[in-house]
């Protein structure tokens, strides 16, 4: 899942980050409210993490912004104002959560969690096929009984192709809500990852290639492409 953070603070920004990407999170990192505001226009977030007081005014304004629009993108105001006032104005303007400065990054990560479910009503907490289960909240991952240890990006791959059933998820689909902004668009990161994933779960491979759209889970078949594909022959149309 992607999110969106807006943190003035350089240092603080930094180490928010750090904990998000730790956590399994793709972080595009904003400074000022007019590049949140860009960034909000041109991305799918599965939550939105604003500090109040930045340069172009607060962070608030954005989470109204979205909701005149009709986004309801979960919202989380991190600030140093603790008064009354203050959150309620918060909550008035649209946000889902508050969080006062300072904050232990497990209570960050607890309530991005939170905000992020409560976004995806729909969405099992627990996702299964092709003999693989992976559970959301508690980031693990099972098949035929056996657990994995996946990475971060692996993880994050694998619950798309899950939510997607059985239904073709495209690379340009997996570049947009598993990796952020800095990713470069020409590399082969998803065919890599594509790669790993496959390793990790073993035979048969529930991965299928769908030549020029992107991939999907299958519960077995002899007659589908395989990872020993040329990088590249799984792309966009």
């Amino acid at each position: 899942m992607k999110v969106l953070l807006l943190e003035d603070d350089e240092p603080l920004a930094v180490e928010v980050e750090r904990v998000l990407r730790h956590a399994g999170y793709a972080v595009d990192v904003t400074h000022d409210l007019v590049s949140a505001e860009i960034a909000a226009e041109s991305n799918s977030y599965g939550c939105l993490v604003l500090d109040r007081s930045v340069p172009g005014g607060d962070g608030s304004a954005l989470v109204a912004t979205l909701r005149r629009r009709g986004d309801l993108t979960p919202a989380l105001l991190i600030t140093a104002r603790d008064g009354l006032a203050d959150r309620v104005a918060g909550f008035d303007l649209g946000a889902d959560d508050y969080l006062v400065k300072p904050f232990a990054a497990v209570e960050l990560i607890a309530r991005v969690r939170a905000l992020s479910r409560r976004g995806q009503v729909t969405v099992p907490p627990v996702l299964a096929g092709a003999g693989i289960r992976l559970d959301v909240q508690r980031h693990t991952t099972h098949r035929h009984g056996t657990q994995l240890l996946l990475r971060a990006k692996e993880f994050a791959v694998l619950e798309e192709l899950l939510r997607a059933s059985s239904g073709v998820v495209t690379r340009s689909d997996l570049i947009e809500r598993c990796w952020d902004e800095h990713h470069d668009p020409a590399s082969n990161v998803v065919d890599v990852v594509i790669a790993q994933l496959r390793r990790r779960l073993g035979a048969p491979d529930p991965i299928q290639t769908v030549r020029g759209v992107g991939y999907r889970l299958v519960d077995g078949t002899d007659d589908r492409p395989t990872a020993d594909e040329p990088p590249g022959g799984d792309g966009d149309a």
